[in-house]
């Protein structure tokens, strides 16, 4: 299992990471950054398999993934 960390601050909202996640853990709830994005965060955590494709998408560098053992 692995845990997605999303800087709300430095997300766009592009999509990538939504579009290319495998399992479908990351989405948009509606909350709103400083900047006006309506930000990515986990919305499915438990179905996170740590392959941090998001990450690699992220144009913004704005998430990070970790393995728990």
């Amino acid at each position: 299992m692995g845990i997605v960390i999303v800087d709300s601050d430095r997300c766009k909202a592009c999509g990538y990471c939504v579009k290319f996640c495998p399992k479908g853990v990351l989405g948009a709830k509606g909350v709103t950054n400083r900047l006006g994005y309506r930000y990515v965060e986990p919305v499915e955590p438990d179905k996170c398999i740590a392959c941090a494709i998001c990450a690699t998408m992220c144009p913004e560098g704005a998430i990070e993934v970790y393995k728990e053992d």
